[in-house]
């Protein structure tokens, strides 16, 4: 897959695609399923994406405490293994979030990226103000000569499936539901940094990964993968949270215990999936019950692993 953080100037072989229009935080079922029905409607031309990077809440909403599901590298990989070939991301900053829906429609998709056929979700809406709706995009599309799917969004028993409800299914405490609407557990990426190696004190030594930008989940310990930069997985128990117990203030992490791994991942990119919910984080009284706690949580995280494998 290809990378382009600029409509302006394409080679020949970036454009003539069937792009996907969205935002595609999480790369979740929904997404796979418009990034079918676009390859469905022009399986003779390259399967596209057209995304933004940052998120255009993140530029509109700078105060909001961090909510993205994937960070960039993350949601490229995800795309890439559903076959999209071409990822148009474009910077998403003041001067692109005053283009007017028309300069969207014919300066970036039609003149830009030159595409073939068009597909979006109902709700997609575009240019200043967020003026531009799926009417719009309809009527200058065709004028334009180009083609558009709307997509109806994929639905269950509780309503449309969506970014926004993952995101209340994890803060909930609820990993199993995000993987079920994600089609595979929801992980943190992100480097692994020096703590206080308080870990390795009582037997128990950590992979620290910051949050960054990442939602942050339910406060607590869960049964986790870390998925290493050699591709190699462990299984593992990680708390998420304050360190209620240590006092470490107010900015939570990520803290996975591998288990039987005996080895250096400072600096190294890791990724740490959530597979289930073990308990919520709770201050402990001295280190002694905190360390036989840990151990407890890590035989029920190898248990949970034994029986759902």
């Amino acid at each position: 897959m290809r990378i382009f953080t600029d409509w302006r100037g394409l080679p020949a072989d970036a454009r003539g695609a069937a792009v996907a229009l969205g935002n595609f935080d999480g790369v979740h079922l929904g997404h796979r399923h418009l990034i079918r029905a676009t390859h469905a409607a022009r399986p003779d031309a390259p399967l596209a994406v057209l995304t933004f990077e940052p998120h255009p809440r993140e530029l509109f909403r700078p105060d909001d405490p961090p909510f993205r599901l994937s960070m960039a590298a993350e949601r490229a990989a995800a795309l890439e293994k559903l076959g999209v070939t071409l990822l148009y991301e474009l910077p998403f900053d003041r001067a692109f979030s005053l283009l007017t829906p028309e300069q969207f429609v014919a300066g970036v998709l039609h003149e830009g990226l030159g595409a073939a056929h068009l597909a979006c979700g109902p709700g997609f809406a575009f240019g200043h103000r967020r003026r531009g709706d799926l009417a719009f995009l309809a009527q200058r599309a065709e004028a334009l000569g180009m083609g558009l799917t709307p997509v109806p969004p994929l639905a269950d028993s509780d309503g449309p499936l969506s970014s926004t409800r993952i995101r209340r299914a994890l803060q909930d405490g609820y990993p199993e539901r995000a993987t079920a609407e994600l089609g595979r557990p929801w992980a943190i990426r992100g480097p692994v940094t020096h703590g206080d190696k308080r870990g390795r004190t009582i037997g128990f030594p950590t992979a620290n990964v910051p949050l960054g930008r990442h939602i942050e989940p339910a406060r607590g310990v869960y049964a986790v993968t870390v998925h290493l930069a050699d591709g190699v997985v462990h299984q593992g128990v990680a708390n998420i949270g304050r360190r209620p117990t240590v006092d470490e203030g107010l900015e939570s992490r990520v803290e996975a215990h591998i288990f039987d791994f005996d080895g250096d991942l400072y600096g190294q990119d890791v990724s740490i999936a959530l597979h289930g919910f073990l308990r919520a984080e709770q201050k402990f009284a001295s280190f002694d019950a905190l360390k036989a706690q840990i151990a407890a949580d890590a035989l029920e995280a190898r248990t949970l692993f034994r029986d759902q494998p």
